[in-house]
């Protein structure tokens, strides 16, 4: 039998041990965007066959890397702007009702749509369009873009651009990373041609399957001029987002009774939306 004392020593290791333990076994990808959603941090390869993982590189570090190529806000001297923001689309189920608030609110807003979803929801696609909204380039099948090789994240950069480009009539120039993850190697790709990668500083964090209120106050907290706010107008097979639906009309009267102007990522940050035409 163990004295008091020792008991207590025990317990403490074992915790400690326990604690180790738990930490060893989460894989590299866990603590970054493929457990919580979307974390702000590069995660490295972990792939069979590639070179061992390296540090995380945080969004800030890249964002002064690479100034102008990867993107989290606008300055602040711009005025008081904010961007909103759609991932996963174009989606059958609720970018129809996010287009809804924002027509009825007279707001232009910036989509990032995936190849795949385009290629099924055309018509989505040119509504989007067609009712004078943003799009950027959010891969064709949603990958973790860290466990890709080059070649890969190029043909799933290019297949989207394809897709919408035959829809539409023009290519994106933006890019947003699935779960906002981009190895350095990958923005140097992007730079080369010519994209701007556009990640956020306000994650509404609607993915979680929220409610409204939980969403407006996520969305609120943090905004300053400049903010680009992630949301979502498309889901997983269940996923629930009608905590967005319901959230978007507040949120945007009280950014405007905060004197923010709505306006789209193109708008905001100075860049072209389309990229040049090919030969």
């Amino acid at each position: 039998m163990l004295h008091r004392e020792n008991w207590s020593r025990w317990l403490a290791a074992l915790t400690v041990g326990l604690m180790l333990a738990g930490t060893a076994l989460v894989p590299a990808e866990a603590s970054g965007a493929a457990s919580a959603g979307y974390a702000p941090a590069v995660t490295a390869s972990a792939s069979k066959g590639r070179k061992p993982a390296s540090a995380p590189v945080s969004w800030s570090d890249l964002q002064r890397r690479y100034r102008g190529v990867f993107v989290l806000r606008a300055s602040s001297s711009g005025g008081r702007r904010v961007a909103l923001t759609f991932d996963d689309v174009p989606d059958s189920r609720y970018t129809p009702l996010v287009l809804n608030v924002l027509k009825r609110k007279r707001v232009r807003a910036t989509f990032f749509v995936v190849g795949s979803r385009a290629a099924k929801h055309p018509g989505l696609l040119r509504r989007i369009v067609n009712e004078g909204h943003a799009v950027g380039n959010h891969t064709y099948s949603h990958p973790e873009l860290p466990k890709l090789s080059l070649g890969q994240v190029r043909r799933e950069i290019e297949r989207t651009g394809a897709t919408i480009r035959t829809t539409v009539g023009f290519e994106p120039a933006m890019i947003r990373p699935p779960y906002g993850d981009i190895r350095p190697a990958q923005l140097e790709w992007a730079k080369s041609r010519g994209y701007t990668v556009v990640n956020w500083d306000v994650d509404s964090q609607d993915w979680r399957q929220i409610s409204a209120g939980v969403v407006l106050r996520n969305a609120i907290k943090g905004l300053r001029p400049g903010s680009i706010v992630l949301m979502h107008a498309g889901g997983g097979t269940g996923q629930n987002l009608f905590g967005t639906v319901n959230a978007l009309p507040a949120l945007i009267d009280q950014l405007r009774a905060r004197g923010y102007e709505l306006v789209t990522v193109p708008e905001l940050l100075h860049i072209p939306e389309r990229r040049p035409k090919r030969a």
